[in-house]
């Protein structure tokens, strides 16, 4: 545990769900944690009681990718933690595949509606039909613009064509949106929609302050993540965006909240410190947004130059490539504020000096 973790409080612990099985976190409120392909290797699944036109069942927040694995977890989860009751909904948080993946099927399985925003439901449908959404000679052409010269960074970009649909292979055709504000019943509490902006196009975390909860509960989503930062990139479908200032300017949002929630991450445990956990975050770009600049004032600089300022640590070609999409929302955000001009140089590489 690091210095930043230490001044948050888990209220369980090192204690986690096992595979295919739910840890009841308050009556009616359940936590899975189901097992990722990728480097950041699980993320954390809700499921709430619920009871829709006198129906009962479950709402589940978040699904994994589709994969054998995560299915085979689900089927164990619905046999064994369900009491023989459905899902009657199922709510993405946003649109990346480790949220949305089984969406569809599970809403197949028990014929119930997604709910989602419509901002991630549509950049969602996007991804799935256009392969190279992610990945192929588009986001190629986009890291050679930003400076990457690194043949392994590229091939790795250039194979995440059709990524997302291997990850995702089909969404629902229609879907029920949410709304900034909007409140859902879900059993017998009430639920607040807060949209957060620039890891997702529309991401929704859900607040309630329930009286019969022992305290107030976020479901954050990745807007708020208790170990790790959350991965604000530029994309290349909007390469003159500021998704990092969308990012800063959502966690606002979060600050009027209670100051004993529990906070129930995607990636990570559950903890208390929601405040703290904001400040740390809000340092940390502070202190990334300086290093660029101090950087950029020696000499101008494109964001590959910025990948080894802002990270320290070794990284291979699968997280160089998050990593340069980092970089470029950081310079963005300068160039945004009036701080850093940009001009492309003789091949076109864009640099960035200050203003």
């Amino acid at each position: 545990m690091n210095t930043l973790e230490e001044a948050l409080h888990y209220p369980w612990g090192a204690e986690l769900p096992a595979a295919g099985s739910a840890l009841s976190l308050a009556p009616g409120l359940a936590w899975l944690r189901m097992e990722l392909p990728f480097a950041l290797n699980h993320i954390n699944l809700w499921l709430l009681r619920d009871e829709i036109d006198g129906r009962q069942g479950w709402s589940v927040i978040d699904t994994c990718v589709d994969n054998p694995q995560a299915r085979a977890q689900w089927e164990q989860v619905i046999a064994q933690e369900m009491q023989g009751l459905p899902v009657l909904r199922v709510l993405a948080t946003h649109m990346h595949p480790d949220h949305l993946g089984l969406a569809h099927w599970l809403c197949e399985r028990f014929s119930a509606p997604l709910w989602i925003s419509a901002g991630d439901f549509l950049t969602a449908r996007l991804a799935v039909l256009q392969h190279d959404s992610y990945g192929g000679q588009p986001m190629v052409d986009f890291f050679t613009r930003h400076g990457m010269k690194n043949s392994q960074v590229l091939e790795n970009v250039f194979g995440r064509k059709g990524q997302y649909a291997h990850l995702v292979p089909k969404l629902p055709d229609q879907y029920r949106r949410l709304l900034d504000g909007q409140e859902l019943s879900m059993g017998a509490r009430r639920w607040r929609c807060i949209s957060g902006f620039g890891h997702s196009p529309e991401h929704v975390a859900l607040y309630c302050d329930d009286p019969g909860l022992a305290q107030p509960v976020l479901i954050s989503g990745d807007m708020v993540l208790p170990r790790i930062s959350t991965n604000i990139s530029l994309l290349a479908t909007e390469p003159e965006g500021n998704p990092l200032q969308l990012f800063l300017d959502s966690l606002e949002k979060f600050l009027p909240l209670p100051e004993n929630i529990l906070v129930l991450p995607s990636h990570g445990r559950p903890f208390v410190g929601l405040h703290e956990r904001i400040k740390q975050l809000r340092d940390h770009h502070r202190d990334r947004l300086e290093e660029v600049m101090q950087s950029c004032a020696e000499q101008p600089r494109c964001a590959a130059d910025i990948v080894p300022v802002m990270f320290k640590r070794t990284l291979d070609a699968h997280q160089t490539a998050f990593a340069l999409g980092e970089s470029m929302a950081h310079l963005n955000l300068l160039w945004h504020a009036g701080a850093l001009r940009r001009q492309a140089d003789a091949h076109g590489v864009l640099r960035f000096a200050p203003a």
